[in-house]
């Protein structure tokens, strides 16, 4: 595949410094929360990867809101409170999954840093989390009706970029949002 050469190619760009995942052909935008250790491509690093990326799989078509997945299975169960204070520790994936993978060689694709072999998604969590601070395990969480319009949104195979840099005001002025 041949890597875009312009944001505008992007079908989700992920502004990671701003916490704000924006579908520019939808004029969309929605708060995130990425990784708490920050940003960087490393294996078992707990980091968010930067670069081109697409979606490689979707997991959940047509789950109910909510539904738990462990391993991208989904269990059959719906998070609630009651049953997340069984589990205070488990990272929550919910509602829907994008599982990403990079297109860079050497950079977010491959040996040492693949996203995809880190099991890097765009994912729901559960509502009480905060969104606007990074607090992940290195996916994008999303509040889980945003995930949900995401996902009923965009095909496999659509391109995704991860910036470490605030995007530009006049990307966010031109989508009029």
């Amino acid at each position: 595949m041949i890597l875009p050469t312009a944001l505008h190619d992007a079908d989700i760009l992920i502004d990671l410094a701003a916490q704000i995942l924006v579908l520019p052909k939808h004029k969309k935008k929605y708060q995130i929360s990425s990784g708490l250790n920050g940003i960087g491509e490393a294996e078992n690093s707990g980091k968010t990867p930067r670069g081109w990326h697409q979606i490689a799989e979707k997991i959940g078509h047509n789950l109910p809101i909510n539904s738990v997945f462990i391993a991208r299975q989904a269990t059959g169960e719906i998070f609630s409170t009651e049953y997340a204070q069984q589990f205070p520790q488990r990272d929550w994936i919910l509602s829907r999954i994008l599982w990403l993978k990079g297109l860079e060689a050497g950079f977010n694709l491959g040996e040492g840093c693949d996203t995809y072999r880190r099991y890097i998604y765009i994912h729901g969590t559960p509502d009480d989390q905060p969104m606007g601070v990074a607090v992940s395990h290195g996916c994008i969480r999303m509040r889980n009706q945003d995930v949900v319009e995401v996902f009923d949104l965009l095909d496999e195979g659509a391109l995704v970029y991860l910036s470490e840099h605030q995007l530009d005001q006049q990307i966010y002025d031109s989508l009029k949002i």
